[in-house]
């Protein structure tokens, strides 16, 4: 991929964009409040995703939203007309959800570029879970967060039982998956949800300036840390040691630990 360069997904749903090392994933249906209700919008956020795992050159991958919302979940109106994700027997919903918005947790969360949601707006059921998805939030003065499922007598059918007790620990992760209630920006701030709240005009500002600090280290390394924190999230303490050593002693090989070594060494001659 060139220095700066733009890719629109299925249906122009999902904008992928380069510059540098930062790439930015836009999900693109303002008018629906980005809601992630369709296979082809899936399939191109998934898509997305794997294009910047295959790209060595990315070192930070922001997921944003276009317009007001970051994302709104799922399509109420295609739930109550048995449409869409909720078409067929039970069976075929099952499968559905499984071939479906499903592989979006397991493309982005098991990434091994470390990845920041820029949560512009509202995030709400699979939005919320989306933002959870991502290894740093921000959120701007204006972000919602919901897990709002059991409002609609159904449950986190995309992770969220999984992802937000991680963000949030599990009395709060319950309180906001049993109530279904809205929680402004300062809320998600105070519960950890998000790392800070920024005004609305700077998020990206602040989201590329984060994203610029991280991507300014070795690729190899950043990959490698972000493994070993996801894996550290279910392994015993020896099992993570051990795996420490084997990347430890890759990453002790690579170009880019000379370069930084180099780089460090000179800076302490000045």
């Amino acid at each position: 991929m060139p220095v700066s360069c733009e890719h629109r997904g299925m249906n122009d749903f999902v904008i992928l964009t380069r510059e540098e090392g930062v790439a930015t994933l836009t999900l693109n249906d303002p008018e629906r409040r980005n809601a992630l209700s369709t296979q082809a919008q899936w399939d191109a956020v998934v898509d997305a995703c794997r294009t910047v795992a295959r790209d060595p050159e990315v070192r930070c991958l922001i997921v944003t939203g276009a317009g007001s919302a970051f994302c709104a979940g799922g399509n109420v109106k295609d739930m109550k007309d048995k449409k869409g994700i909720a078409a067929g027997s039970p069976h075929d919903i099952r499968e559905g959800y499984r071939n479906g918005i499903q592989r979006i947790p397991l493309a982005l969360y098991e990434m091994d570029v470390p990845t920041i949601a820029a949560v512009n707006g509202p995030a709400v059921g699979a939005g919320c879970d989306l933002a959870c998805m991502c290894d740093i939030r921000i959120g701007s003065e204006k972000a919602r967060f919901a897990e709002s499922f059991v409002k609609l007598g159904i449950i986190p059918g995309d992770g969220g039982a999984w992802l937000l007790p991680r963000a949030v620990g599990l009395s709060k992760a319950s309180e906001m998956a049993f109530t279904g209630d809205m929680i402004d920006a300062q809320e998600a701030l105070a519960c950890g949800l998000i790392s800070r709240v920024v005004p609305a005009d700077q998020l990206m500002t602040e989201a590329r300036a984060l994203a610029a600090r991280i991507a300014a280290n070795p690729g190899p390394a950043l990959r490698m840390a972000k493994r070993l924190i996801r894996e550290g999230q279910h392994m015993r303490l020896d099992s993570l040691l051990e795996l420490s050593a084997a990347f430890q002693a890759l990453a002790h090989h690579t170009p880019e630990h000379d370069r930084a070594i180099d780089a460090f060494l000179a800076s302490m001659k000045k």
